[in-house]
């Protein structure tokens, strides 16, 4: 097996923490994985890896090695950066995550035209409504809505994405139509709720006369998965907070009805996070371009439409 190619399979166990994991990113089996960093140590002469049934964690001349294992792979990295950049004609694997109400209804869709015009590069998409760490991760790109703390990172902008509160007819037949945050935060209606490390959806920030407000709200049912809360406010499990691009198409046939129309929620930052160094790589820099141009025709299109378009305002 090639150096090179162990060296690289070294840093994604490095960086995801996994074996299987970075197996399934190289597209290689587990065992070729774990021949390869066999391989690896035979030829250095020490162990890189802690390894027992149950866990995997680098030793002190692992972590050494990985540094200057980084700085290899980022050389080679902008090296073929440079060629395509001369070529017009980009190479290589591009790591890209983005939370999954993103992933799947504005970047995945649109994956497949980008790698069409752009053959040599190959996608890697990570999903997942989860904070990421670009860094230790090995992303090339993250999408994101909210924003973000870390100010080592670049970011750029796409859009402001209106949100609303929505719920279902059969919810509100049952429970009643709330008209503001004051009567969600009471605690008469089950709010869905998205929860995952670092997320504040518990309190609702919603526009009131005096401002923005945060309201302190109550459910039964929680998720770190987005999608899950369209699918049981679709259920008529409760009222959710969501960006108006998920839920278009439902608020348009009526299977979801805004609600809580005094106090309309906050809009939310869609944009992409990147290090200085990756926006300098013309694969990444040519997806996001990519990308921005398509997501934002999505987020905006539909309220350029006023004749067809819910009350979304």
């Amino acid at each position: 097996m090639s150096y090179f190619e162990n060296i690289r399979t070294f840093t994604r166990i490095y960086e995801l923490g996994s074996m299987s994991a970075a197996a399934r990113d190289q597209r290689i089996s587990p065992a070729v994985a774990s021949a390869r960093i066999s391989q690896l140590e035979t030829h250095l002469g020490v162990r890189l890896f802690q390894r027992t049934t149950r866990s995997l964690s680098p030793t002190e001349q692992g972590q050494i090695f990985y540094r200057g294992a980084r700085v290899i792979l980022e050389s080679v990295q902008m090296a073929e950066a440079d060629i395509g950049d001369v070529t017009e004609n980009p190479r290589g694997v591009l790591h890209v995550a983005a939370p999954l109400g993103v992933g799947r209804s504005l970047i995945a869709p649109n994956s497949p035209a980008f790698t069409s015009k752009y053959p040599l590069v190959d996608l890697r998409l990570r999903l997942s409504d989860r904070k990421v760490d670009l860094t230790a991760e090995g992303l090339d790109i993250a999408f994101f809505l909210g924003h973000p703390t870390d100010s080592n990172l670049r970011i750029r902008k796409i859009a402001d994405c209106p949100r609303v509160l929505c719920a279902s007819p059969e919810y509100i037949a049952k429970n009643g139509h709330p008209v503001d945050g004051f009567e969600l935060q009471r605690g008469k209606h089950n709010c869905l709720m998205l929860r995952f490390p670092g997320s504040t959806e518990f309190q609702w920030e919603l526009n009131t006369p005096d401002g923005l407000r945060k309201f302190d709200v109550k459910g039964r049912l929680e998720s770190d998965d987005g999608d899950v809360l369209t699918d049981w406010a679709l259920a008529g499990a409760g009222i959710a907070m969501k960006p108006v691009f998920e839920v278009y198409d439902h608020l348009k046939s009526g299977k979801l009805i805004i609600v809580a129309e005094k106090t309309r929620p906050s809009h939310v930052q869609m944009a992409c996070l990147y290090t200085h160094r990756r926006h300098q790589d013309p694969k990444a820099r040519l997806f996001m371009e990519f990308m921005i141009e398509h997501i934002s025709d999505a987020i905006s299109g539909p309220f350029h439409k006023k004749q067809s378009t819910p009350s979304v305002s």
